[in-house]
């Protein structure tokens, strides 16, 4: 019983630990945004509050711009995903066809490859259809996703047959049952999915500073990195408002969102 309970306390205690490396950076943006910069590094209560540093920051940048880039740009990715991802899931979850299991396994072996090794040849390729310095060149190597083909493929595999054949019976065609039956009942996972991808896009950094070049291309994190570069000088304040100004979105969304996020992934449970 004490071994069980000094466990439990373990567990708990470690857990807090993570969750408090965790926010510390946080908590510093945000007390570094609401104050003067003379208490960058001066944490006292009585000190004043201000919003003047996020009012700097947005004049000082073109964020507007950059939200715009920055919202096309995972648009693009997830609609495209969505697409690739539920008709290559469908096939894999329910069509016999030869050289079905080799295949899933070929996309599977993308999930071992980082997209930072293929750089220079999605450079080199992008820049001979001349998509240099494009929203579409930003968003193509990440349109076709293998964690998608397999969540969804994983969600698809646990939907009862007599559903897909009842939608036959009615007159549904093969298109038809993916549509009325499939992703309506894999909606969480293409919520918890749609968060996924929005967020690691919104915050990809490398690829695209390689492949924009101009204000006019150049999403949030690119911004930010011109923005924070020392011809700007050093202002912790304002440097830490444009940052939560950039984050701010995306962890609203999982704060309104989180409760479907973990239940989707713990229903698309690998089986």
């Amino acid at each position: 019983m004490n071994t069980s309970r000094l466990d439990t306390w373990l567990h708990t205690a470690g857990a807090w630990a993570l969750g408090l490396l965790w926010v510390l950076p946080l908590l510093y943006a945000v007390w570094t945004a609401i104050h003067p910069g003379e208490y960058a590094t001066r944490f006292e209560l009585a000190a004043p509050w201000t919003l003047e540093n996020f009012r700097a920051a947005w004049a000082a940048a073109p964020f507007p711009r950059y939200f715009l880039n920055t919202f096309l740009l995972v648009s693009f990715i997830l609609a495209g995903q969505l697409v690739l991802c539920t008709l290559a899931a469908y096939a894999f979850a329910r069509f016999e066809f030869p050289g079905r299991d080799l295949a899933f396994a070929l996309v599977l072996v993308q999930l071992m490859v980082m997209p930072d090794v293929v750089i220079v040849e999605n450079y080199r390729s992008l820049h001979a259809l001349g998509l240099v310095d494009t929203i579409t060149a930003m968003a193509l190597p990440y349109v076709a996703s293998a964690f998608g083909i397999f969540l969804l493929r994983q969600a698809f595999k646990t939907i009862p047959r007599e559903l897909e054949e009842a939608a036959r019976i009615e007159g549904c065609g093969v298109l038809g049952v993916l549509w009325r039956v499939y992703v309506p009942l894999a909606w969480p996972v293409y919520l918890a999915y749609a968060l996924v991808s929005v967020s690691y896009h919104w915050n990809n950094f490398l690829w695209p500073l390689i492949v924009s070049n101009s204000v006019e291309t150049r999403p949030l994190t690119v911004g930010l990195a011109v923005f924070a570069g020392t011809d700007q000088g050093i202002d912790w304040s304002i440097i830490n408002a444009a940052t939560l100004i950039a984050s701010a979105p995306l962890l609203l969304a999982f704060l309104i969102f989180q409760r479907q996020f973990v239940q989707s992934f713990l229903r698309a449970g690998i089986r």
